[in-house]
C-alpha cells in the first residue's frame, strides 16, 4: 500500500483540499480528505491532476526538432526530411531514441503515450523497441501499428515509404496480430490517411481489430482534401463513412480542414478528435474546428506529434487559444474541459485519467508557486503552468519523475542527446 497527500487535487467533482489518496498494486482504493498529513505518505505539493495522456506520437519525429526552420518550407518539404531520419533508424538507435522521448514525456506529466507506429520493415522488432521503451521510461503505451500501403492516391510507395509498408492489407493484419497485449502495453490499429491506404482496403483496416483503438491522420492538409475529391469524389470523412470506419472507437487526428458536412458525420458516430496544437502551428497546418466537433459529439484528446514541443498543458493552452485566434472569442472552452481532454485516455482504450477508486494511481503535481503559477486561481492553473512546473509524476503507483529528473533513467537532456 503507498500513501500519496495532495494539497489541493483535481476531482472529477471538482478540486478539493488535502486530499488523500491511497494505492495498491498500481489502482487507487481510496480518496478521502485529512485534516493531518498521515506519517510516510509521499507530499504532493500545488495542484495535482489526474496522469495526462499524449494521445499521438510520433516518437522518432523528436529527432527533427529544430533542424527543419532554416529555410521554411512546407508540410511536404518538411516530411521529406522525415524520410530521410526514418531512413537511419534501427531497432536498436529507435529504442534508444524511444526511450528518450518517452522518458521526457514522463517528466512532463505523461502517464500513457499513443504511438501512431509506422516505421515496421516488414517485421515488429521496431513495434518491439517501442515498448521497451515505454517500459524503461515508467508510462503506458498504445502501439497503434498503421497500415501504410500507397505513397499517395494512386501511387506505389518508393524509396524509405517501403520501410512503412506490409504489402497488402491482409499481410498488415496478419502482422499486427503477432503482437501481444500485457500490463503495460495496448495494440490498436491505424489508417495512416486516405492518401496511404487504397479505398478498396479502408473497410478491411476498419474492421481487422474491432474492439481495439482505431486512429487515422485526417485532412490534416487542403491537398490531401483536394486530391480525394479529385479521386472518389468524396471528401476524406466521407470514404472513411463509406468504409464502415466511423464509431467512438476511432480518433480522427487534426482534423484540420473540414466541411461542415464532415464536422456532423464525425460528431454523429462519436468520432474522437486529437488536436496537436504545437505540431499544426510549427507545420502550418491551420486551426482546426475543435468546438464545433466537441458540441457536434466528438470526444477531444490532445497529441504531441512530431514533438516539437513536449508539454502536454502547453497543448491543452493551445486548444483554446487556437479558438481564440479564429474566433476572435475568449472562454471557447472552460478549464475544465481542457483538462478532460489532457487526461483523455480512453481515446488509448485505458481506463484511466481520474482520480478516483479503482482509477491507475497516475498523479501529476504541478507546482503553484512559480513565476508563471502564483497568485493563479484554482481551476485556472492549465492556462498558466508548463512542463517546467511538473514538480513529481506518479504512475501507476510509483513516482517516475521529480523536477524534471526522471527517477531511473536521469537526466533527460543527457539521454537526448546520447539518442541523437
Amino acid at each position: 500500500m503507498k500513501s500519496f497527500w495532495c494539497e489541493r487535487a483535481w476531482l472529477p467533482d471538482g478540486v478539493a483540499s488535502r486530499v488523500l489518496v491511497r494505492a495498491d498494486r498500481g489502482r487507487i482504493v481510496s480518496v478521502s480528505t485529512v485534516d493531518t498529513i498521515p506519517l510516510g505518505c509521499e507530499r504532493l505539493y500545488g495542484m495535482v491532476f489526474p496522469g495526462f495522456a499524449n494521445a499521438h506520437s510520433h516518437a522518432f519525429h523528436r529527432g527533427l526538432r529544430g533542424r527543419t526552420h532554416g529555410d521554411g518550407g512546407t508540410f511536404w518539404t518538411w516530411r521529406d526530411r522525415m524520410y530521410e531520419l526514418a531512413s537511419s533508424l534501427t531497432p536498436d538507435s529507435y529504442l534508444r531514441l524511444a526511450r528518450a522521448v518517452y522518458a521526457e514525456m514522463a517528466v512532463a506529466g505523461v502517464t500513457a503515450v499513443g504511438e501512431f507506429h509506422y516505421l515496421h520493415d516488414g517485421g515488429n522488432e521496431m513495434g518491439e523497441a517501442l515498448r521497451q521503451a515505454a517500459l524503461d521510461a515508467g508510462i503506458r503505451i498504445t502501439l497503434l501499428d498503421a497500415c501504410y500501403l500507397a505513397g499517395g492516391i494512386g501511387q506505389p510507395v518508393s524509396g524509405v515509404q517501403e520501410r512503412f509498408s506490409d504489402g497488402t492489407g491482409e499481410k498488415w493484419a496478419a502482422r499486427v496480430s503477432d503482437l501481444r497485449e500485457d500490463d503495460n502495453t495496448k495494440i490498436g490499429a491505424a489508417i495512416h490517411s486516405v492518401r496511404a491506404v487504397p479505398r478498396e482496403t479502408l473497410s478491411l483496416v476498419a474492421g481487422a481489430f474491432p474492439d481495439r483503438p482505431l486512429h487515422v491522420h485526417l485532412s490534416e492538409q487542403p491537398a490531401e482534401n483536394e486530391a480525394c475529391l479529385e479521386a472518389y469524389g468524396l471528401t476524406p470523412t466521407q470514404l472513411l463513412a463509406e468504409a464502415g470506419a466511423l464509431s467512438p472507437r476511432l480518433t480522427a487526428v487534426h482534423a484540420t480542414h473540414l466541411s461542415t458536412s464532415d464536422i456532423h458525420l464525425l460528431g454523429s458516430h462519436g468520432v474522437g478528435a486529437c488536436f496537436c496544437p504545437t505540431t499544426e502551428a510549427d507545420l502550418a497546418d491551420g486551426i482546426g474546428p475543435a468546438r464545433e466537433l466537441n458540441d457536434a459529439g466528438s470526444p477531444l484528446s490532445l497529441g504531441s506529434d512530431q514533438h516539437a514541443v513536449v508539454d502536454p498543458l502547453l497543448e491543452a493552452r493551445g486548444l483554446e487559444h487556437g479558438e481564440r485566434l479564429r474566433t476572435g472569442q475568449r472562454g471557447r472552452f472552460a478549464p475544465a474541459e481542457l483538462v478532460a481532454a489532457l487526461t483523455n485516455h480512453a481515446a488509448l482504450g485505458w481506463d484511466a485519467g481520474r482520480i478516483e477508486v479503482g482509477a491507475p494511481a497516475d498523479l501529476v503535481a504541478v507546482r503553484l508557486d512559480s513565476a508563471r503559477t502564483a497568485g493563479c486561481a484554482d481551476e485556472q492553473v492549465v492556462l498558466v503552468a508548463t512542463a517546467a512546473d511538473v514538480s513529481i509524476v506518479v504512475s501507476g503507483g510509483r513516482v517516475v519523475a521529480r523536477n524534471g529528473v526522471h527517477e531511473t533513467l536521469g537526466d533527460v537532456g543527457r539521454l537526448l542527446t546520447e539518442a541523437l
